[in-house]
């Protein structure tokens, strides 16, 4: 029998567009949508990204998700605008950090498999959501980089979290300190996603998994996920420090520079940051 899923439960998230993929029953698509902006995270999907697993969780005719971008990106990291209203800003990095915690734990603690289908460059919070995924596919040629450290502050998202299970220690060290780029077949080599496949193979890819997903027995599929996801929890006292620092990089002056460098596609020079926030 054929379970439609009622979309109206989510028209409160008016900066994801959901669907249900035809011949498939029980999956839920999310799609990041704001694709002439190449689906970066600004306030109002960040927000929405940190609640939207909670409500999937709880809805019993969702028996699978596939997160992907709209257009040619999965998202392009924070939109600069939104970066700017934290950048020094205390009550403005105390709601993004609550946020950010919200989006790993809610990953975490929906029972419901989660497939990301990662099309395109993926970075910042959206990187999160496709690695935070149970099941992550991405384009071969797609790049992805973790990316706080070229913003100068500490990687919080996510990646403490979750980069050492799925990498181990030295890969992720070694990405997440020098926030340098790796595309999809070295992210399968290295082990950070599940699947690396050519670029008009993806979402048929990542919705075979998520159909498969879909038709095995849904008390078995969650208990699996749930028992997995305790390796992660073990993690959380590590995520929630590093959240912190990279809150706390937010008042100082190098996220200052890092943005200002961005904004000016030029490279930031953090160490005349400091020297001029030392001698003000």
């Amino acid at each position: 029998m054929t379970t439609d899923i009622d979309l109206s439960i989510y028209e409160q998230y008016t900066r994801l567009r959901f669907e249900q993929p035809a011949d498939a029953d029980g999956v839920l698509l999310i799609t990041l949508d704001d694709p002439e902006k190449y689906n970066a995270t600004d306030g109002a999907m960040h927000l929405q990204l940190s609640r939207v697993f909670r409500t999937i969780d709880d809805d019993e005719s969702v028996r699978a998700v596939i997160v992907t971008g709209a257009g040619k990106a999965f998202s392009a990291g924070g939109d600069l605008d939104w970066i700017s209203e934290q950048v020094g800003d205390y009550a403005q990095t105390i709601r993004v950090m609550r946020e950010a915690g919200d989006i790993v734990r809610t990953m975490i603690d929906c029972d419901t498999p989660i497939v990301s289908a990662i099309n395109g460059v993926a970075v910042g919070a959206g990187l999160a959501v496709a690695l935070m995924a149970d099941v992550s596919i991405i384009n071969e040629t797609a790049k992805l980089t973790d990316g706080h450290i070229r913003l100068g502050v500490g990687a919080g998202d996510h990646a403490v979290a979750i980069w050492p299970l799925l990498c181990g220690m030295a890969k992720a060290k070694y990405y997440l300190l020098t926030a340098d780029f790796l595309d999809g077949a070295e992210a399968e080599r290295i082990g950070l996603v599940s699947k690396a496949v050519p670029a008009d193979e993806v979402f048929d890819t990542a919705l075979g998994v998520a159909r498969k997903l879909a038709a095995g027995p849904v008390d078995a599929t969650r208990m699996t996920k749930r028992a997995l996801n305790h390796w992660i929890r073990q993690a959380l006292p590590n995520f929630e420090a590093s959240l912190a620092y990279e809150m706390l990089n937010f008042l100082g002056p190098d996220a200052a520079e890092g943005l200002a460098a961005l904004k000016e596609k030029r490279a930031p020079d953090f160490h005349r940051a400091v020297d001029a926030d030392s001698n003000s």
